[in-house]
This record gives C-alpha cells, structure tokens and sequence, in this order.
C-alpha cells in the first residue's frame, strides 16, 4: 500500500508547489492508516459509551409527557391478551374510563422512565470485552440486543417496583380495577385478573429498549451523533 502511494506522490510532482501539498496529504494518508488501528479494548469502551449516550437520551425522551403515549412505536396499549374486556366496556358505555386507563398507564411508564437510566448505565458498565467486536460489525441494533439479553431479569426485577409505585401515583391502579371489576360483574363473561404490574413493567422496559436501538442506529449511521472523539474513532472505522 505504502509503494503505491509514494508512486502516486512521484507522478504528481510535476510541480514543485503541487508536489508538496500532495505529499503532505499521502503522509496524512499513512499516518491515518498506521493508528486507525483499534484495540479491543477501545471497541468495548466506544460501545459502552454509545448504549450510554442511547439509554440516556432514550430514558430522557420517554420520561416526558407523552413520551410513551404519542410514540405509535412504544404506547402501551389495554392489555391485548384481555382485548375482550377492553371491547365489552366500550359496548357499554365505558369507553372514557378505558381511555383514561390508558393514559395512566402510559403516564406511569414515563414517570419510572427516569429512574431507568441508573438502572442501564449500571448494567452498561459490566459489559465486558468478550463479544465487543461481534456487536461492533453486527446490526444497527447489536449492542442494544446484547444490553436486552444480558440485563433484561435484572431489569425487570428493580424495574418492576418502580412501575408499580408509578401506576398507583397516577391512579393507573385504580382506574384499573375499577374496570376489571365492573366486567367481571357483568352476566355470562369468563372472569379475569390479569397482573398489571407484569404487563406494565414488561411493556415499559421494551419502550425503552426501543428507543435506545434508535439511538444506537443513530450513532452507527450519522456521524454527527458520535458525541466523543472514541466514538468517532470506533464508528467512523466502521465505514
């Protein structure tokens, strides 16, 4: 590689002015090419700083109001497996108190959203270097799935307090029951009791994994994201 380019820099000398500001460029050419190398250790600390910088602009998005409920992609809907419940209400007239519900459930997963960012960034610091070259030359998504794969139990063991004290601030609890409640009374329907906190939990943690794959696809494909000169470094060799 070296002999091509200093016999790119002989035929372009043909002048003297010419000749050094193209020498000046196939040196910075060398040089570039003889520290562009990356170790792995500095892959494993560009990809801890990038699920870093992605759980924490995912967790600051979705912590907002509206957050979760005016993202199509992560609004938590009525339970889906009991849509039968959620049906029959609206057949009756209690189509506001659904919706109501949902709101609350989503107001809840954008209150605890906040306090997953310690949650992550714990997580995000016990990476180690073992599959860091894999999740740099893998999907968009690589590392936001090995972050799911390897946290998501302890995710949703702290996680889950959390949203339950959520759900009850905003009443999500109560709005919830309610509902339940006045289903199960009506005649001939097959009684239910799904478990709020597990459904809420479950759905806020995938929210928020959803969020952190966009940022991390972000950084992969934009340059102007790399908000470090290591991201830049990992990243930009990527090319």
């Amino acid at each position: 590689m070296k002999k091509i380019l200093m016999l790119a820099i002989f035929v372009l000398a043909g002048s003297a002015t010419m000749a050094q500001i193209n020498l000046n460029k196939v040196k910075q050419a060398i040089g570039a090419g003889a520290t562009g190398q990356l170790s792995t250790e500095e892959v494993a600390e560009g990809l801890k700083q990038a699920l870093t910088t992605g759980a924490t602009k995912g967790t600051d998005v979705v912590s907002q109001v509206d957050g979760y409920l005016k993202n199509p992609a992560i609004m938590i809907p009525f339970p889906p497996e009991i849509k039968r419940v959620e049906d029959r209400l609206r057949q009756i007239g209690m189509g506001s108190e659904v919706d109501k519900f949902v709101v609350a459930l989503n107001r809840a997963a954008e209150d605890a959203a906040q306090e997953a960012k310690p949650i992550f960034v714990s997580a995000i610091k016990q990476m180690t270097i073992q599959d860091a070259w894999s999740i740099l030359k893998g999907q968009d998504d690589a590392a936001t799935l090995y972050l799911n794969r390897t946290t998501s139990p302890q995710l949703n063991e702290k996680f889950m307090p959390i949203i339950k004290n959520s759900l009850s601030k905003v009443n999500a609890t109560q709005y919830y029951t309610n509902l339940i409640t006045a289903y199960n009374k009506l005649p001939m329907v097959q009684k239910v009791n799904p478990n709020l906190d597990e459904y809420a939990t479950g759905k806020a943690i995938d929210g928020l994994f959803v969020m952190v794959a966009q940022e991390e696809k972000n950084i992969r494909q934009n340059p102007g994201a790399r908000s470090t000169e290591l991201l830049q470094k990992v990243f930009g060799a990527q090319k």
